[in-house]
């Protein structure tokens, strides 16, 4: 998925450092990403969130808050209020490129931040949190032995995660008198909390606390084993599945249907992971699919192999070519079901790069309703009148171009 690298003045002027992840097919929605405490937009959880999101349609602005990562500024001098208010002006500088963000997604700390500023932001439809805590204040326990240094010397020099940090007095102050509570309650959008049980970091208490003080419409949804960071791709991938589909109910994630008569438009399949076989499948009205292979043969077996989509194809479109022509002679067909099987492994053509037998289809046609012996035997006939059955039984050719690589430099 293209990225692009961009700045934009944070809520003290200093300039954050920022990828935009944009999808590869048509923009649908516009998500705003906040990442955890002395994180960065580049952790795994946020990068593999955003590309999965992307490929599904909805672009993602990840960023550094002020003082971390590429972003300038001095961390020392943040607050729990000042990554709110750069998630404003994060929003601020989406709503000047006429992609206003409908979607929060905050980890951690950032799950507070996207609490605390969703109720601030008018365009925001949804709000997802990962492991966020119900009180900012939480956060100091990361550091508690250095607390009482903080008191007398106004900061602190200390290493979290293997890195220094500078942690002002105004910061340890700032979160223990952040109340979450009143913003949850007047969030204005749906809310979406995923949590893992057995998270040693931020206990899953705290997303009850936000759940029960929040309003409907609300969800809640378990990550399971996934550790605080979501470091494993398949705890990310599975956090972006579900707030996808999820935030379809509040958000519109489709584009407004072509007239009738009008050609189906590109369908764009993109690599999603280098190291197997997971492709997204994207069409140009909004739909989302993933193509794969079983794990026999090294893939993630997370969707349809190639040949599957062939088959598929030819089933849905035999039955609904038959439900055309009953509804049209108004006969009494109350069910369709084809199945559908294939002579050929598509692993094993790929590598063999065998193609010349002949493809054998067979299809076992189930009509249900009642339906006298004529009609069974002139729907026997339509289906094999069926757009797709007519494209497989004649040749077709394919006209391929190699075309010129454009995207955004790699993150």
């Amino acid at each position: 998925m293209p990225t692009e690298r961009i700045t934009f003045p944070g809520h003290d002027g200093s300039e954050l450092a920022a990828r935009l992840d944009l999808p590869d097919g048509p923009h649908l929605a516009t998500a705003l990403f906040a990442h955890c405490f002395t994180c960065g937009k580049d952790i795994p959880a946020a990068r593999r969130i955003a590309a999965r999101l992307s490929s599904m349609g909805i672009a993602v602005l990840r960023f550094d808050f002020t003082g971390l990562g590429h972003s300038r500024g001095e961390f020392a001098n943040t607050t729990f209020t000042s990554n709110v208010d750069d998630l404003i002006a994060a929003s601020r500088y989406l709503n000047g490129r006429g992609m206003a963000p409908a979607l929060l997604i905050g980890h951690s700390l950032g799950g507070a931040a996207v609490l605390k500023a969703g109720a601030k932001l008018e365009t925001i439809k949804a709000v997802a949190t990962l492991g966020a805590p119900s009180d900012p204040g939480h956060v100091t326990h990361n550091f508690a032995d250095a607390l009482p240094e903080i008191e007398a010397h106004g900061s602190a020099e200390l290493s979290l995660g293997g890195r220094p940090f500078r942690i002002g007095r105004g910061f340890v102050e700032d979160v223990a008198h952040n109340e979450l509570t009143p913003a949850i309650a007047t969030l204005n959008a749906a809310l979406l909390v995923m949590h893992a049980p057995r998270d040693e970091i931020v206990s899953i208490d705290n997303a009850g606390d936000i759940f029960q003080t929040a309003k409907h419409p609300k969800s809640f949804v378990t990550l399971d084993s996934a550790d605080h960071l979501i470091t494993r791709p398949e705890d990310a991938d599975y956090a972006a599945d579900v707030i996808a589909t999820w935030a379809r109910r509040y958000i519109t994630l489709c584009p407004p249907a072509p007239p009738p008569g009008a050609p189906e438009g590109v369908l764009r399949v993109s690599e999603a992971d280098p190291d197997g076989y997971l492709t997204d499948i994207t069409s140009s009205d909004g739909h989302h699919l993933l193509a794969d292979e079983p794990l026999a043969y090294g893939g993630t077996n997370r969707g349809l192999s190639p040949y599957g989509f062939l088959s598929a194809g030819l089933g849905a479109c035999t039955s609904m070519t038959l439900r055309m022509y009953a509804r049209r002679k108004g006969w009494p067909l109350t069910h369709v079901s084809v199945d559908v099987s294939h002579n050929k492994v598509h692993a094993q053509d790929a590598e063999t790069a065998v193609g010349e037998q002949i493809d054998t289809w067979k299809r076992r046609i189930t009509l249900t309703g009642q339906l006298d012996a004529a009609q069974r035997a002139r729907l026997l006939e339509i289906a094999d009148k069926c757009p797709v059955h007519r494209t497989l039984e004649r040749s077709s050719t394919v006209i391929t171009e190699l075309v010129e690589d454009t995207a955004s430099e790699p993150v």
